[in-house]
């Protein structure tokens, strides 16, 4: 679905012999939700060269898919930038948005386990175009035009992807990035980031991270500590006042019956 935008950008990035850049950021939260976004940047040379690209850009069927788009928008060097982003619930719907990208992202998977006390998030995938510019093509454009976008056009030009775009994927995961479970670059916020390559290669896309129930809450344990003490002060304190209360009643109780009768005999006394 989401590979007709690529594959139109890739034709007019050929045409006009210039460069596009295409970034896919993955986050994760600690409750397993989380968001993915897409942001396809064309510079101003293409825009120049194929003014029409913004209309031709045709995403009734993205935002159908319940993406939300935003753009395109006219970046400051006179380009165009779009955004494509989409929540998911699960690590089921995050695998299934992230396959429905296409290539250059191959048997992408998104999973989360818990063992214990330690919640693991794992991503994994393959990234690369085997078949060059043809990779963005699926069967219903191809079927629909009657052969693969741009075909000629990019036979003609010699251009390729290598040449022409570049893609980078970025992960942010929950808690801690495991040691050596990681094929990409750990970058100074604690994101994970993939260059896809633009050759006929695939990279192997590993991520690990763990995260133990209280990362994301440290106060929560302190907090819990010191409600646990407040409510044991309270109920030590209301045995103490509902024994005092109970004392104190019996005490009154064994003075009136025990009070001395010197008033009666008083009384009695006069009435002789």
């Amino acid at each position: 679905m989401l590979r007709r935008v690529l594959a139109l950008l890739a034709g007019a990035l050929v045409l006009a012999a210039c460069q596009v850049d295409i970034e896919v950021d993955l986050t994760v939260e600690p409750d397993g939700t989380g968001t993915i976004t897409m942001t396809a940047t064309a510079d101003g040379e293409v825009v120049a060269a194929v003014p029409t690209i913004a209309d031709e850009l045709v995403l009734d069927d993205v935002a159908a898919a319940g993406w939300t788009i935003d753009g395109p928008v006219a970046t400051d060097d006179g380009g165009l930038t779009v955004t494509m982003s989409h929540d998911f619930v699960s690590d089921q719907e995050a695998t299934n948005l992230l396959r429905s990208l296409g290539p250059p992202f191959g048997q992408m998977t998104v999973q989360r386990g818990t063992t214990g006390d330690e919640t693991t998030t794992q991503v994994s995938g393959l990234l690369g175009l085997t078949n060059g510019f043809q990779s963005f093509a699926d069967e219903d454009l191809v079927a629909a035009i009657g052969s693969a976008p741009f075909a000629e056009e990019i036979a003609a030009s010699g251009a390729t992807p290598e040449t022409s775009m570049t893609v980078t994927f970025r992960a942010s995961l929950p808690g801690d990035i495991v040691a050596g479970g990681t094929t990409g670059t750990v970058l100074d916020d604690g994101t994970i980031e993939w260059t896809v390559p633009m050759d006929d290669t695939v990279d192997d896309l590993r991520a690990e991270a763990t995260q133990s129930p209280g990362d994301d809450r440290w106060w929560a344990r302190p907090l819990s500590i010191v409600a646990l003490v407040a409510l044991i002060a309270w109920v030590v304190f209301m045995i103490c006042f509902i024994t005092y209360v109970a004392i104190a009643r019996w005490r009154r109780a064994r003075d009136y019956k025990h009070r001395p009768r010197s008033y009666e005999g008083m009384h009695d006394s006069l009435g002789r």
